[in-house]
């Protein structure tokens, strides 16, 4: 049975970037199914009996339905072969899916400022406010923990959590706030990454370059 994935209509959903790049590494077939969120279809009595959280992204394989990004990342991994999604050492495996937690419940007054539609489809928005600033410093500073000088990725290997960092980092990149030359060429790396090209191309911003 091939598997299925909901994302977003639009294709602007980081986490549903984030479960599709996973599939794309694991060299696995699926289905996209996209839910229209400004229409609300994802609270509609139908998606409910596919995800209980109704949210994006999904995923659906054989009977068993699952969200939230960062679990269908580690289904992925821990089911199927294909490319590590995470890294096989225990210690880094779980920085990495510290990271990936730490990006989505905090640094909310950025992620409020600067929405993924700065990301996705040139947005512009207004000056970033002192709450977003601490944000701002506040991740700069975890990735100087973080990513060494140089590497081009979090680990020795790529992981998702790059490509979950990348997002954050590249809200800011693209709509033109000051970020450091090194967490810029780190970004770039990972949006250039044939996994996350493919999640862009079905972008109409990204599909008409």
């Amino acid at each position: 049975m091939v598997m299925r994935l909901y994302v977003d209509s639009q294709f602007i959903s980081p986490y549903a970037m984030s479960a599709f790049v996973s599939l794309i590494e694991k060299g696995l077939n699926f289905e996209i199914e996209t839910v229209d969120l400004a229409a609300r279809a994802h609270y509609s009595a139908s998606y409910a009996t596919t995800s209980i959280t109704r949210r994006v992204p999904t995923l659906v394989h054989e009977d068993f339905a699952l969200s939230e990004s960062s679990a269908i990342s580690e289904y992925l991994d821990e089911g199927f072969v294909g490319n590590r999604l995470y890294p096989a050492e225990l210690k880094n495996r779980s920085r990495a899916r510290q990271v990936q937690a730490w990006l989505r419940s905090d640094l909310v007054p950025l992620r409020d400022e600067r929405p993924s539609v700065v990301v996705f489809q040139g947005a512009r928005k207004s000056s970033l406010s002192n709450a977003a600033r601490a944000s701002v410093d506040l991740l700069f500073s975890a990735v100087d923990g973080l990513l060494k000088v140089g590497a081009e990725n979090l680990f020795s290997d790529w992981s998702v959590a790059d490509v979950d960092l990348a997002m954050m980092l590249n809200r800011l990149i693209m709509h033109g706030d000051p970020v450091p030359d090194r967490l810029v060429t780190y970004a770039a790396h990972q949006w250039h990454r044939p996994s996350v090209r493919a999640w862009l191309a079905k972008n109409d911003r990204y599909r008409v370059k």
